[in-house]
């Protein structure tokens, strides 16, 4: 009887390992509140669907453009002050920070990052909220064309 038991209950826990595993890997969708940038690098093919911070991005890469598009919402009841959007690429390349905007409590807008090499495999993204990173009014102030997010300084690595 007891040698049933231990095989029944390792049955289980392998059963309950499996099925927490297979739901982590369908769920894209994700909250992130930390101020550090996710380690995890995505497909070319991927996108990006996380909370940080209040921010909600939503945002895939466009092969025939050779951009990131997609959303960033306000998914709290204030307002989020000066939200910009960062991609970071394989090839150690940055876009962005788009041009800071407030957005009121359940505002979306549109995002757009152009990159201008191709040499990239995989890609990181992340929203930023208030007066982080590039906040402050210093060179990285605002990077963008009136496009709404093509970045001129692509390679600049403005986080050393």
């Amino acid at each position: 009887m007891n040698h049933t038991y231990r095989i029944l209950t390792a049955a289980l826990v392998v059963f309950v390992v499996f099925v927490m595993g297979s739901c982590s890997r369908t769920n894209k969708s994700s909250i992130d509140e930390g101020e550090e940038e996710s380690n995890t690098e995505l497909a070319l093919n991927d996108t990006y669907d996380m909370v940080r911070s209040g921010a909600r991005l939503i945002l895939a890469y466009n092969p025939q453009s050779n951009s990131f598009k997609g959303t960033v919402e306000n998914t709290t009841a204030e307002t989020l002050k000066r939200v910009r959007v960062e991609v970071h690429l394989s090839n150690g390349k940055e876009l962005g920070p788009t041009s800071p905007t407030d957005l009121a409590p359940g505002k979306k807008i549109e995002v757009q990052l152009i990159a201008t090499s191709t040499d990239f495999n995989g890609w990181t993204a992340h929203p930023e909220v208030g007066e982080g990173e590039h906040g402050h009014g210093e060179e990285h102030g605002e990077h963008d064309s009136e496009h709404g997010g093509e970045h001129d300084r692509e390679g600049k690595n403005e986080h050393n």
